[in-house]
């Protein structure tokens, strides 16, 4: 790997990372030695690239470093369509118009010899066929999600039992063919899972719910790492 990009890759990877990463980390990943990493981290602090840390402890990236956008390496190229290609099919219109777009963007951006690359996938995901129909504005879900707001749902479970609930949305959970709302479920108390092609009805409220969306995914991994362990599936 030349230096050039051994640089990019280290400023990569500690960009991505929430906690300090040590050389000798860096060093497995980028397949280098420590000390090739100590002079690379030595280099970058030359060039006023915001890292803090010391050897044997590890480095941290500050904020409000940036760099040139869709400076990415061919893997990235195809990560980012192949997850394109995934939301456009499976995605709601909004989403999937935005991944559609996403990808031309990308193509119009990158450089000539990586185009065929966006435009001609060696990756690809099937189609979409059998999504199943749903009765909710899944944008409207996403919004509500953004800023904290309630939703009532008029919903039928798996035995075709109809309830009326008000919810506390916080994620939302894609699969092959159906969509998932994670939310904290005032009815029950408790975290619940509703299958979008399960909702008869659903209104997003001007009510905000008492809580940041981010503390309530933490909250529910947390629950249900403790319950079933690092591989958990569910549904309501």
């Amino acid at each position: 790997m030349r230096k050039a990009d051994r640089l990019f890759q280290i400023v990569q990877l500690l960009r991505r990372s929430g906690q300090p990463v040590t050389a000798e980390a860096m060093a497995a990943e980028l397949e280098t030695s420590k000390r090739s990493v100590y002079r690379d981290i030595a280099a970058l602090m030359g060039q006023r690239v915001p890292i803090r840390g010391e050897a044997g402890v590890g480095y941290v990236l500050d904020t409000g470093f940036d760099m040139p956008p869709l400076m990415l390496t061919s893997d990235e190229i195809e990560a980012a369509v192949l997850g394109a290609q995934w939301v456009a099919g499976r995605g709601d219109p909004a989403l999937a118009r935005a991944a559609r777009d996403l990808i031309a963007k990308i193509a119009a951006t990158v450089p000539e010899r990586l185009r065929p690359m966006v435009l001609e996938p060696a990756v690809s995901t099937p189609p979409g066929w059998n999504v199943l129909p749903e009765a909710i504005d899944m944008a409207a879900v996403r919004r509500a999600i953004h800023g904290a707001r309630k939703i009532t749902l008029h919903y039928r479970d798996e035995k075709e039992a109809e309830s009326r609930r008000t919810v506390w949305p916080f994620q939302i959970a894609y699969r092959d063919t159906t969509r998932i709302v994670l939310a904290w479920c005032e009815m029950r108390d408790d975290f619940r899972m509703f299958r979008t092609d399960r909702v008869l009805d659903a209104t997003v409220l001007e009510d905000r719910y008492p809580a940041r969306p981010a503390q309530l995914r933490a909250k529910w991994r947390a629950e249900m790492t403790a319950r079933y362990g690092d591989a958990h599936d569910g549904g309501q």
